[in-house]
């Protein structure tokens, strides 16, 4: 599908995915009684696409700025004008248009930024203008959000997760979450960028199935696609004297900084002034933007990389580093972000990762929350032990007892990943661990915890850490104090135990005795749940229990399977506008906001006879 503009062509065969919350404030504001609004945001982060959906089935008119036209008076407004025409006689022309649309706003001539701002004073014509962030824009248009004219909505870059779904649905198939994560590192938030290098990455053939699994996965070096060329060439097409070799050299270090007294510091301030490369005390030097980086090297010449390439252990010892930080972070209940440059750039360009480091990055992810990444990460340690316990983890707590079956074997089926196994079948029985006599050691301290997650927290009473934060949890648990859940929540929250976090405002929810409190509760678990993609533990499968009717039940099951309200009438023998009531009366009881909430709250029962 294409929809052409006076300046750009834009391909869209992908679906639009998220960005509901900012799409339905652009449909709000062109509302009966509102004036419209002003979208702003960095180039390729899907602005026009986005309003684009907003105007999708109403009557708009359409104009955009073009960098060719703006010295032309209304140039941008020529389709809908006289060839001669006074700003006077412009302004009464377009006052009977009910809905205007102005793309690319920051390259208005004055004459048409003029008119636009002149429309939004008057009032009579809805307006929807797209700028660009960065780019100069006509002081006209700038006064549309400066002087409160409008309103004025700026568009973040697309989240990871976000990036997930679209990556997906371009490539069509899913794919694993360290080729995602690659992708959205190298776009920032592009998706025009995103769009051309998938798309290079999947006609040629770099995209492999992952054993075991329906997702696929990129590894090796990055396509120079038109786009990548044009993003890079700032890095690429440097003349200055030393500044190509300085750049090489850069790309080739990476993924470890360099020093930079190696360097001619006339050349590196040079480079720095241009925005290309950056410095600072804890990181050393690198190049600004990771694209840049596998572009230079992409374009070396084979002498040119063999003589700039390091040896092959190089990475040793940094990756030595990084796997410490990251276990004693585990051993201090800390599972924040924390930035680990070299095992994924190993990762990505498809190097051999050790496996010892694969398995504590699966288990700082496990621990995060982010269980397709745990497993990403544990399939990189093929046969290890270690990693094959935290596959069969990572796939119980995700309802997937086959997967987590299949990686057991006679090292790894007893223990935490047997009892998670035996919870994802539905063997509740089986669910409470044996706990061990002592926990200082922090991989028992979690594996004791998981009792606690289980709903069997008077198993392990007095053998968590005295005063840590999993025994206020297994406390506040036992004697279901649903305020002291929600605070111990807060605090794995803070933490970065995502996971652990919504699963204790999960068990909040039939712990309070205020109605407003569970709900509360609710919306807070589901909002943590949907940030731990795949994450389905018996704390989460709770969360709707004795909260429905039978026929919301119903209705609320159809709906989390991706049903349309018209599709559910005709199979319940239902109208259309019944089932959205009982959809609407679902929601407020569970604290969702809409049907894209549902496959997060819960595993719901098979719908019953109403």
């Amino acid at each position: 599908m294409t929809y052409e503009q006076d300046v750009k062509t834009l391909h869209l065969p992908w679906p639009f995915t998220g960005r509901e919350d900012e799409l339905e404030l652009v449909r709000r504001s062109l509302a009966a009684g509102r004036p419209g609004i002003v979208v702003t945001g960095p180039a390729g982060v899907g602005k026009t696409r986005l309003v684009t959906e907003a105007v999708r089935g109403t009557d708009c008119v359409r104009a955009a700025g073009s960098p060719e036209s703006r010295g032309i008076p209304f140039a941008a407004f020529a389709h809908l004008l006289p060839e001669s025409v006074t700003l006077h006689r412009a302004l009464r022309l377009l006052s009977g248009v009910r809905l205007l649309l102005v793309d690319d706003a920051h390259w208005l001539d004055e004459a048409s930024a003029a008119l636009v701002h002149q429309l939004a004073v008057h009032g009579r014509t809805r307006l929807v203008v797209v700028a660009t962030d960065g780019a100069p824009v006509p002081g006209a248009v700038s006064r549309l959000w400066t002087g409160e004219l409008l309103p004025r909505l700026a568009v973040e870059p697309l989240p990871a997760e976000e990036t997930a779904q679209l990556a997906a649905a371009g490539a069509g198939r899913p794919l694993e979450p360290l080729t995602v994560r690659r992708l959205h590192r190298l776009c920032r938030g592009d998706l025009r960028l995103l769009r051309d290098l998938l798309g290079a990455v999947r006609e040629s053939g770099l995209l492999t199935r992952v054993p075991g699994t329906d997702e696929w996965a990129w590894r090796g070096p990055v396509p120079l696609t038109p786009a990548v060329r044009e993003h890079t060439a700032p890095v690429l097409d440097r003349t200055g004297p030393g500044e190509r070799e300085t750049l090489d050299r850069l790309a080739f270090a990476e993924p470890l900084a360099a020093d930079a007294d190696a360097f001619d510091p006339d050349v590196l301030e040079h480079l720095e002034a241009a925005g290309l490369i950056h410095l600072d005390e804890r990181h050393g030097l690198r190049l600004v933007h990771p694209l840049h980086g596998p572009a230079l090297r992409a374009t070396a010449g084979r002498l040119r990389a063999r003589r700039l390439t390091g040896t092959p252990g190089r990475y040793a010892p940094a990756l030595t580093a990084e796997a410490a930080t990251l276990a004693r972070r585990i051993a201090d209940a800390d599972v924040r972000p924390l930035p680990t440059p070299v095992g994924e750039w190993l990762a990505a360009e498809g190097g051999p990762v050790p496996p010892g480091y694969a398995a504590v990055r699966a288990r700082y992810a496990r621990l995060r929350g982010d269980l397709r990444e745990a497993a990403a990460w544990a399939r990189q340690g093929a046969d290890d032990t270690a990693c094959r316990v935290e596959l069969a983890l990572a796939a119980a707590q995700s309802g997937d007892a086959e997967t987590a079956l299949g990686a057991l074997d006679g090292r790894t089926a007893r223990g935490p990943a047997a009892v998670w196994t035996a919870a994802a079948q539905g063997e509740t029985d089986a669910c409470a661990p044996a706990p061990a006599q002592n926990c200082a050691a922090s991989d028992d301290m979690y594996d004791v915890y998981d009792a606690v997650r289980l709903g069997a927290p008077e198993s392990v009473l007095g053998l968590l850490p005295a005063g840590s934060l999993f025994a206020e949890h297994a406390a506040a648990l036992a004697r279901r104090d649903g305020p002291a859940l929600d605070r111990v929540a807060a605090r794995l929250e803070e933490r970065g135990f995502l996971l652990f976090a919504a699963e204790a405002r999960a068990q909040a929810v039939p712990a309070h005795r205020d109605p407003s409190a569970a709900r509360t509760a609710r919306t807070r678990a589901v909002a943590l749940a949907r940030r731990c993609p795949g994450a389905r533990t018996p704390a989460l499968s709770g969360l709707v229990l004795g909260e429905l009717t039978t026929r919301q039940r119903q209705i609320v099951t159809l709906a989390a399977a991706g049903l349309s309200n018209r599709q559910i009438a005709e199979r319940l023998t239902l109208s259309v506008r019944t089932v959205g009531n009982h959809l609407y009366s679902a929601y407020a009881r569970l604290g969702a906001s809409d049907r894209g909430a549902l496959p997060w709250l819960v595993e719901l029962p098979a719908p019953q006879p109403a």
